[in-house]
């Protein structure tokens, strides 16, 4: 990310849970831990503010800022003051341009009807197609 990307605001994000929604600061670190580490959070992007976290868990903004700070510690995010926090370079799969463009992908593939399977494929024709 250059330096003009990352001073650009961008979306706010906190993961949405695929089950119950997380009602401690362990489960709230688990699911961004998650979200960071298989690419749904990419590099340099930056996650919702604790306040908005904690309301969208309805948790406490004690429990939501716990679950940052264990994060920043094991070193996924890094929060500035008055710059929020957002995912620590390297701590994803991908940088946030490319987990965008993927959302992006699938939300066109899905209104198209396309499958995932083919997306795939098309993807790894066009891989291909770039190393030659």
């Amino acid at each position: 990310m250059t330096g003009a990307e990352a001073s650009q605001p961008a979306a706010s994000k906190t993961p949405h849970p695929a089950e119950p929604t997380p009602s401690t600061a362990e489960d709230i670190t688990e699911l961004f831990r998650g979200a960071i580490r298989a690419g749904q959070l990419g590099d340099g992007e930056r996650l919702s503010t604790v306040r908005q976290t904690a309301r969208d868990f309805g948790v406490a903004q004690a429990t939501a800022a716990k679950a940052y700070r264990t994060l920043e510690q094991e070193g996924l995010i890094v929060t500035r003051t008055g710059a929020g926090s957002r995912v620590a370079p390297g701590a994803s799969r991908a940088p946030a341009a490319v987990v965008e463009i993927a959302r992006s992908l699938v939300e066109a593939a899905q209104l198209e009807g396309v499958s995932h399977d083919d997306v795939s494929a098309v993807l790894r024709a066009l891989w291909v197609q770039q190393q030659d």
